[in-house]
């Protein structure tokens, strides 16, 4: 059997009850996305996206192709790592680590770990500081630092000044110095090219260097059970390459589509985990409803084609992470709903309701494998059992 989870980074569905405590009252990516930017997703609203509650900009559908339902996240945080960790069974009592600047015993251990100083240290959009910095930059050769509402180092260095194996090294350097009081979630490689007034991100040389999960996650009981586990686009990095059997780099969303429909071709025994980061890191973090609504409108084009990829006794979920509502102000990530559509063929869709934690997808994956997991989490793998192609 293969599972296919894919998750529509930031793409939420609306704020969660603890959304006052984060500054996120009344965000909505999905809703606040297509209100700014219209924009048909026929194949994603014959799932069931339009169903699940607290759902406006979309219209449900009276017999959806797809179980249907809302996460809400129990961890204290709205940060890609502690989305991830709580889908595969991690709930963190407390939040990573956020700096404003880091300290002189950081930045100190960084410069001679690289042999230059560096630039910045605040917290900044990253296309801003790079308008602000990067001229600075390219005379100087000194990485720019920065960090964000996340729990963050990002790096950020031209590749004509520093190849892409230093910028990894100083970030593998810089992860190794982020340890204990001062760990963060993520230490984030950021190459950049082109020239002051167009310089451009390249998002297919990102790395992220994440802590180690801190507790067992259903990734290690898959594998333990003998498993394939497929990480696709920056899962594996998330995990701190933990858990899998293999990783498989994307370039874009549709990229990612792509290579995780040949990762469900090869019919692997086990799970295919796909992150499609765009919408997060292209559109919500820049403010930009139309893009993020025309990105929501390729991979709805390409639903067709997994859908047929999921064979007899497979099964095929879309959740997202956090929010990241391209309409709010600043430019962080906003504390939402997941949302949570679960194929399998010919099974009707049901409504599953409010799950009380992100765990609950995790949970459903090890059951729907028949790995045992005692850890958090409530499956709902009954719902998506039995049937042939409809």
């Amino acid at each position: 059997m293969t599972v296919t989870l894919i998750v529509l980074d930031s793409v939420g569905v609306g704020a969660l009850p603890d959304a006052r405590d984060f500054g996120d009252e009344g965000a909505h990516t999905l809703d606040h996305t297509l209100g700014a930017a219209p924009t048909p997703l026929p194949n994603f609203a014959r799932l069931g996206l339009g169903n699940i509650a607290g759902v406006r900009a979309l219209d449900g559908v009276p017999r959806p192709q797809a179980s249907f339902g809302r996460l809400a996240e129990r961890s204290l945080g709205k940060d890609t790592t502690t989305g991830h960790w709580e889908f595969m069974g991690i709930v963190l009592d407390r939040p990573f680590r956020t700096f404003e600047h880091f300290p002189d015993t950081v930045m100190n251990a960084f410069d001679a770990a690289t042999g230059r100083g560096h630039l910045g240290n605040r917290r900044a959009s990253g296309t801003v500081i790079l308008d602000e910095l990067g001229a600075r930059h390219l005379e100087t050769g000194e990485p720019i630092v920065y960090t964000s509402a996340d729990s963050v180092f990002q790096i950020a260095a031209h590749v004509d000044v520093v190849p892409l194996e230093t910028l990894y090294a100083w970030c593998e350097a810089a992860r190794a110095i982020l340890t204990g009081d001062h760990a963060v979630a993520r230490v984030i490689a950021r190459p950049f090219e082109g020239v002051p007034g167009a310089f451009r991100r390249l998002g297919e040389a990102r790395h992220d260097y994440s802590l180690e999960p801190s507790a067992r996650t259903v990734l290690d009981a898959l594998v333990a059970q003998g498993h394939e586990v497929v990480g696709i686009g920056k899962i594996p990095d998330i995990y701190g390459h933990r858990g899998f059997t293999a990783e498989v780099r994307s370039r874009s969303n549709l990229d990612g589509v792509e290579r995780t429909l040949a990762a469900m071709r090869e019919r692997p025994d086990g799970l295919v985990f796909t992150n499609l980061v765009e919408f997060d890191s292209l559109y919500g973090h820049r403010r930009d409803p139309q893009g993020y609504a025309a990105a929501l409108r390729d991979v709805d084009a390409r639903l067709p084609g997994l859908l047929a990829a999921t064979g007899p006794g497979d099964a095929l979920l879309f959740v997202s992470d956090h929010g990241n509502d391209p309409t709010w102000h600043g430019t962080d990530h906003t504390r939402e709903h997941g949302l949570l559509l679960a194929y399998a063929p010919g099974r009707p869709g049901n409504d599953l309701g409010t799950r009380a934690s992100f765990t609950d997808v995790g949970a459903t994956v090890a059951d729907l494998l028949s790995v045992p997991w005692d850890g958090h989490g409530t499956s709902f793998a009954a719902t998506l059992r039995g049937g042939a192609r409809g």
